[in-house]
């Protein structure tokens, strides 16, 4: 299968799918914190253009559209064109010429939805489900594809911690990599991506 992940400079989910055998690749406007040779640098938009792709997961930035931050829209209005781009952005990958596709986010807020033409997430998903003993609720919007199957059940265990563990990423001291940190896919989501999707043909 070849698979194309968007708007991904971890490689984290590129190479669970490489791993299961898949011609997996990752682009970004950043270079790759992987291996380079498997990474294409430039627009998610162009280069969905360049190739037949039977698989596109993509994890567009959030900053605007996630509803964490929907307080600062009302603060600063200069975020309100930036919101339309990153939704347009948005809506332009989920309707990508790819047969499955899969879209992630955090929880959208009500500006947000309006903009992308009130699309619901298929399912929304939580590390503690995959093999993370944390807490952070991430949206997905599927086409073409089966809802992701969870791997475990540590949501007890996950519940028990204390905030700042359970939320580590949401308590994180600012730092030049906290944005990094907080947008890298969890590995036990990316490995089930690889396990369930890579087998869809």
């Amino acid at each position: 299968m070849r698979v194309l992940i968007a708007c991904e400079y971890s490689a984290t989910v590129r190479d669970a799918f490489r791993a299961k055998g898949h011609d997996a690749w990752s682009c970004d406007l950043l270079p790759t914190d992987g291996d380079p040779q498997w990474h294409m640098q430039g627009d998610a938009l162009a280069i969905i253009e360049t190739g037949l792709w039977d698989l596109l997961i993509a994890h567009p930035p959030c900053t605007y559209l996630t509803n964490s931050g929907v307080t600062w829209l009302h603060r600063d209005p200069g975020r309100w064109a930036k919101l339309d781009d990153g939704a347009a952005f948005f809506k332009a990958l989920l309707n990508a010429p790819v047969e499955r596709i899969a879209i992630e986010n955090p929880i959208m807020h009500k500006y947000a939805k309006e903009r992308i033409g009130g699309v619901q997430q298929t399912q929304t998903i939580q590390p503690y489900q995959f093999g993370h003993l944390e807490q952070k609720a991430t949206c997905l919007w599927l086409k073409g594809l089966p809802p992701l199957q969870p791997t475990s059940d540590l949501k007890a265990q996950t519940k028990a911690l204390p905030d700042n563990e359970r939320q580590r990423l949401h308590y994180l001291p600012p730092s030049a990599d906290r944005w990094k940190l907080r947008s890298t896919t969890y590995k036990g989501i990316a490995e089930a991506m690889a396990n369930q999707w890579g087998e869809t043909e």
